[in-house]
């Protein structure tokens, strides 16, 4: 009776409503992943080097899209992750080839920077009741303006550690003829691929593990309710703001790795590319609904569709945002159904 029982939760749990879209991101993602593999599988697309390369090209989007997989599902939103990363780079190619400071010294500067911005924005949102579109719309432009104050040109980050940072990265290897050997074609991972998957795996134990991550289900189910059952309302929605302006200044960190550089026009329109990666990972825009196996699996699939274009070789990129746009709308189209089903679940 109790195996029964057991069986019987295990199977309502797996078939809760509120799991479909990262069901669904998976599912597509695989088949999208197939029919590459159908159509370029002979040009290499079914290589370990490529699906490798799915981390290495989007591993900032990656990361920030783990601290506005947060921010989404207590209701909230962040538009200033594309600036906040950006403005990282400034002070890291400024800081390191104007004024020749040490990379961890700006390093340390712009994650105060970040992780200020955030924390003071989450402050405003909750106890000043401003709308989180407006005062992190005024982070984004303030963020924008400080990397113009500083340069409107492309500044290289020539340091040895930053480069040795750039330039580590991890051989993958297969056992053949008695010892360890590269495979062909050669692939590795960097450091900012790592970086990703601890983000990820963080960001999953944060949630899943920690009352902190039960607080923020609870203010995205319905914030009124967790007040009244006594919840720290305002100090978590400060805090996940903070930790999502933590994760602005990590991807904006990878991406100075990636391009060695700084501008004050990189990343711009980023925020859009992070939040579609949220919500194509299953992330409910009205919160209270996000797990981040989603979110990663959000970040493959947006990186795969131009993957696609470019073992093509004869599409324009711009079918890739044309492509990514209607995955965009068929989740928001999967969320409406998950919120109808619950609500009728609920009656």
């Amino acid at each position: 009776m109790n195996s029964g029982t057991n069986r019987q939760t295990l199977l309502t749990r797996i078939t809760n409503p509120k799991y479909i879209m990262v069901y669904a991101t998976i599912g597509i993602f695989l088949v999208i992943y197939a029919v590459g593999g159908f159509l370029y599988g002979d040009k290499g697309f079914l290589t370990v080097r490529t699906f490798v390369n799915l981390f290495i090209d989007n591993a900032y989007f990656g990361i920030s899209a783990v601290g506005m997989t947060m921010v989404l599902i207590t209701g909230g939103i962040d538009l200033s992750v594309g600036a906040v990363a950006s403005l990282t780079g400034m002070f890291i190619a400024y800081g390191t080839s104007v004024l020749h400071l040490h990379p961890m010294t700006c390093i340390a500067a712009a994650l105060v920077m970040g992780v200020g911005l955030g924390l003071l924005m989450g402050w405003v949102i909750h106890y000043l009741n401003v709308p989180a579109f407006i005062t992190t719309l005024t982070g984004m432009f303030f963020a924008r303006g400080v990397c113009s104050l500083i340069s409107r040109e492309s500044i290289d980050i020539k340091h040895p550690m930053f480069d040795a940072l750039a330039g580590w990265k991890i051989y993958l290897m297969k056992f053949a003829d008695g010892k360890w050997v590269k495979i062909k074609p050669i692939a590795f991972v960097n450091f900012n691929v790592i970086l990703f998957l601890v983000m990820i795996l963080i960001g999953a134990f944060i949630l899943q593990r920690t009352r902190f991550g039960r607080n923020i289900y609870a203010i995205g189910g319905n914030e009124q309710s967790a007040s009244l059952m006594g919840l720290p309302v305002g100090r978590t929605k400060v805090l996940v703001y903070g930790f999502n302006g933590l994760c602005s200044v990590l991807a904006g960190i990878s991406y100075a790795l990636y391009v060695k550089s700084g501008w004050n026009l990189s990343l711009q329109g980023g925020e859009l590319e992070v939040i579609t990666c949220a919500v194509i990972g299953g992330t409910l825009l009205t919160g209270g609904v996000g797990y981040m196996i989603g979110t990663l699996f959000g970040v493959l699939l947006k990186s795969v569709i131009p993957a696609l274009i470019t073992f093509n070789g004869n599409l324009l990129s711009w079918w890739g945002k044309i492509a990514t746009g209607m995955l965009l709308l068929l989740f928001i189209c999967i969320q409406r159904f998950v919120v109808t089903s619950s609500a009728r679940k609920r009656k």
